[in-house]
């Protein structure tokens, strides 16, 4: 027997505010009615149940300050699923990675194994985890993403008119992002910028695979080395564009993988790290510069690499 559960059990009527003007209807909407499928929602949408100033209206549609929206009630076919604990481990370890808050915005220094978001089997992610330890926030989204092995800086937008101002200064490029990777070999000294357009595929199983390639998109990454060791390079990677795994397909492409890079990487040179301590891919958002977004000041925020890095780091210096 299936059970429902009732998302709105009677008509709702929103008012939009300054701060959710400029969104498309339907993001609004699946924002508004968590856990209705996107289908339905547009189902509703095209049905012209749902209603702006009245009138029938496309998912498309950009939300303007003062329309209102009248949505339907909806019921939708229960799945028993827990809500996430805020006593797990890895949930509760969150809190202690915030780097930086206000009544707009949070950074946090994201650990190595955790999604930015839930999804592809995972039951949660940084963003469901916020979610579920401030359940009075009205509003959180993610800014940008980082792959789930990498670690380090990620911005969570509190406010809508925040997250559209990050997301112009991430268009225009306003925004500095410097990332820690320790690659395979001396780091050639001349090789400062890397520019090979990158193309992405998607497998059958999902999992996302992307390769230099002529018909790819352009992708500009910049380098500095930071520090050598006998077998291996602390290079500083700041990405011009923001494409999917750009700095380790752009870093595998020019000869010098990234350690412990399970898509990437080079396996003699893995074993070599693991030997040292490393058992994750050493791949760090280290520091981030940008304007806030409601004063304009320039922030610059750094995360510090974790115990483990820093461990593998310090033997590694010891054996040059």
């Amino acid at each position: 027997m299936t059970t429902e559960k009732v998302i709105s059990a009677s008509v709702q009527f929103f008012t939009i505010s300054d701060d959710e003007a400029g969104q498309r209807l339907d993001n609004f909407l699946l924002a508004k009615l968590k856990g209705v499928p996107k289908s339905l929602i547009y189902r509703i949408v095209r049905k012209g149940e749902v209603r702006v100033n009245k009138g029938r209206i496309k998912p498309e549609y950009k939300l303007q300050e003062s329309d209102v929206v009248r949505v339907p009630p909806v019921r939708v076919a229960e799945k028993n699923e827990a809500p996430i604990s805020t006593k797990l481990n890895k949930v509760a370890e969150l809190e202690q990675q915030i780097l930086y808050e206000d009544e707009v915005m949070l950074v946090i220094n994201k650990p190595s194994g955790i999604a930015v978001h839930g999804g592809s089997g995972l039951n949660f992610g940084v963003i469901e985890a916020l979610r579920a330890l401030r359940p009075e926030a009205r509003f959180l989204e993610l800014v940008h993403r980082i792959d789930r092995d990498t670690s380090g800086i990620l911005l969570v937008a509190k406010k809508r008119s925040a997250l559209r101002n990050l997301h112009e200064q991430l268009r225009e490029k306003v925004v500095q992002k410097d990332y820690l990777a320790l690659v395979r070999g001396q780091w050639q000294s001349h090789v400062k910028v890397i520019k090979a357009p990158l193309l992405k595929n998607e497998l059958a199983s999902g999992e996302r695979i992307v390769k230099v390639s002529e018909e790819g998109k352009p992708s500009e990454t910049r380098f500095a080395i930071e520090e050598r060791y006998a077998n291996a390079t602390l290079v500083k990677a700041s990405p011009v564009t923001g494409r999917t795994h750009q700095i380790r397909v752009h870093t595998q492409y020019a000869g010098h993988p990234i350690a412990l890079d399970d898509k990437y990487g080079e396996a003699e040179f893995d074993s070599k790290m693991k030997a040292v301590g490393l058992h994750r891919l050493f791949l760090h958002a280290y520091s981030i510069r940008f304007e806030h977004p409601k004063t304009g000041e320039e922030m610059l925020i750094t995360a510090p690499l974790d115990k483990t890095l820093k461990g593998v780091l310090a033997k590694l210096r010891a054996e040059k």
